[in-house]
């Protein structure tokens, strides 16, 4: 038989119903784990809605009316660096805030992950933390990060879902 020619392969029919099976269930299982699915809040209102009095939609210009003059400023994306310890970058989608991105290098001035998002996160073995929810009737995300080790950075994030 060539190369090129076409055969059949059979495989025995308990593992051929086995295979079936497993696709089944895993069609199955699918619906019920994005039912169950903890990092989306339907309907709740987060509890992150601004950062400084910036919000989601906010025109850049008011952005900086309410913060002053950035220390980097561009037309999709704005850095300000308020402290040593606490900086931010606000980014623009025709002129209007589509993400804000916080940084914290000091614990005892970032705010805790469950006045971000509403629970607490359970940390690694190794300090680390991540949790994103969305919040599709708001229209955004938003994420809370923690780095591993005994200076951790802090980044809280709530952007716009496209």
């Amino acid at each position: 038989m060539s190369p090129t020619s076409r055969r059949v392969v059979r495989l025995p029919f308990p593992l051929t119903f086995a295979a079936f099976i497993a696709l089944a269930l895993v069609g199955l299982g699918a619906p019920v784990a994005r039912a169950q699915n903890a990092n989306e809040k339907k309907g709740d209102k987060p509890l992150y809605v601004d950062y400084k009095g910036v919000q989601i939609g906010m025109g850049a210009d008011e952005v900086r009316k309410k913060l002053g003059e950035p220390k980097d400023k561009g037309e999709t994306q704005d850095f300000y660096m308020f402290s040593e310890k606490e900086s931010a970058q606000f980014f623009y989608v025709k002129g209007k805030v589509m993400a804000v991105s916080v940084n914290y290098l000091d614990l005892k001035m970032a705010p805790l992950p469950k006045i971000v998002l509403g629970t607490d996160i359970e940390p690694k073995a190794d300090g680390g933390m991540f949790k994103l929810v969305r919040y599709p009737t708001a229209g955004y995300w938003v994420s809370y990060s923690r780095s591993a080790g005994d200076d951790p950075l802090i980044t809280v994030t709530m952007q716009k879902i496209q």
